[in-house]
């Protein structure tokens, strides 16, 4: 009976065994695909979560993008609003010294039950002690000149650059030539007089460097000193003592820098002049849609006398000068051509350009970077496409000025 068990339980227990190995097979089974799927679901998040990435990053560039161009255009705008603040400042500053003007030229009334007789005086002396402040200037200078035509032209020499600059010391006793080659540079050539510049081969009796650059051609050199338009600045005049090339002083002027003086020297932007009044400078404002604007300069600290607008205009101007207080505009075109003087305004308001003819220069097609006027001599120190040009002027007297 042993014997037979024996077999019986062994035949059991590898029963058993087989039962339990096979449901250890199953259950690895299930495992093994339940962490497969659980491997393909992580897949598809994570590729989900690439895609929501991606799309966020283009997102974030497309913003960034926006956001720059935002900035860029709030950048032109604040450029565009700090230029109209700068522009309204300074015609509020002007406005502010045209009331004080007006405040200077009718009297403070003390009384307002002042008696219409005596207000009426009171008024009329105002306005003729302003209109003898107004003329003080060119009665100071006997200053009766005004301009009747262009008589001659003279090529005096040819050299340096096509855009320059040449002209005398205006001041009295001086002979001396000064020489400024090109729109930009520091280098001013000094010559003893006339006769030794148009040597040929004549060398400068001086050459000065300055430890700046002027810029265009406006310049003028007026009792020994250098006026001139710094470099890389948009209206910062200079006072330069040739004798050591050292700046004693400078000023800005308000208003101008924004356009060129002239739209066919479009590089100068500060134009220079001295007549028998002394010195000026003259700009174009774009407030006055770019006519021409005058300012008369204190020689000695640069400070403003006076201001006066314009109706001349700046389109096809290549240059202009003043004589006794009156600026005359020299036109072109841009091709060059016959120069004309076409608009003029006298600060003393005794010559309208209504009223006057046009003046020619004479015949010879032409191309100005800088016209100088020197009273002394009655001439004009022209610059022509690298030709140094001087014109005779023939003028008259302005018995409108004496009548003052």
């Amino acid at each position: 009976m042993s014997g037979r068990a024996t077999p019986l339980f062994l035949l059991f227990l590898c029963l058993t065994l087989g039962s339990v190995q096979n449901q250890g097979s199953s259950q690895d089974a299930f495992i093994i695909q339940y962490l497969e799927r659980r491997l393909i679901q992580m897949e598809e998040r994570l590729n989900q979560c690439e895609q929501n990435t991606l799309g966020i990053t283009q997102k974030s560039f497309d913003l960034s993008s926006e956001i720059r161009g935002c900035v860029s255009s709030l950048s032109m705008l604040r450029s565009e609003v700090k230029s109209q603040v700068d522009g309204v400042s300074v015609r509020v500053e002007r406005v502010e010294r045209e009331l004080e003007f007006l405040e200077n030229k009718i009297p403070t009334q003390s009384h307002i039950e002042m008696e219409e007789a005596l207000l009426e005086q009171q008024i009329k002396a105002a306005e003729l002690e302003q209109l003898k402040k107004k003329a003080e200037i060119t009665l100071e200078n006997d200053c009766s000149t005004a301009l009747s035509q262009i008589k001659s032209l003279k090529i005096v020499k040819r050299t340096g650059d096509p855009n320059g600059s040449w002209f005398k010391d205006p001041s009295e006793g001086s002979a001396t030539v000064y020489l400024l080659s090109g729109i930009r540079n520091n280098t001013v050539l000094e010559y003893k007089s006339l006769k030794q510049f148009t040597k040929t081969s004549a060398a400068p009796l001086k050459v000065v460097q300055l430890p700046f650059s002027w810029q265009g051609t406006g310049h003028v050199v007026y009792h020994g000193f250098l006026y001139c338009h710094k470099a890389d600045t948009p209206n910062e005049i200079l006072k330069v003592y040739l004798l050591n090339g050292t700046v004693v002083d400078s000023t800005l002027l308000p208003g101008a820098g924004r356009l060129p003086v002239y739209s066919l020297n479009p590089n100068t932007y500060l134009d220079m002049a001295v007549d028998e009044l002394g010195l000026w400078v003259i700009h174009a404002d774009p407030e006055y849609g770019g006519n021409l604007v005058i300012t008369k300069l204190d020689k000695g600290t640069l400070a403003v006398d006076h201001t006066w607008d314009t109706q001349c205009r700046s389109h096809d101007a290549e240059g202009a000068f003043l004589m006794c207080g009156t600026l005359y505009v020299v036109y072109n075109t841009r091709y060059g051509g016959r120069s004309t003087i076409q608009c003029l305004y006298d600060i003393h308001d005794t010559i309208h350009s209504s009223e006057s003819p046009v003046v020619f220069f004479p015949k010879r097609y032409t191309s100005h970077s800088s016209i100088h006027y020197h009273p002394g001599d009655k001439q004009l120190y022209a610059w022509d496409d690298g030709y140094q040009t001087i014109y005779k002027v023939e003028t008259r007297r302005n018995d409108g000025i004496v009548a003052e």
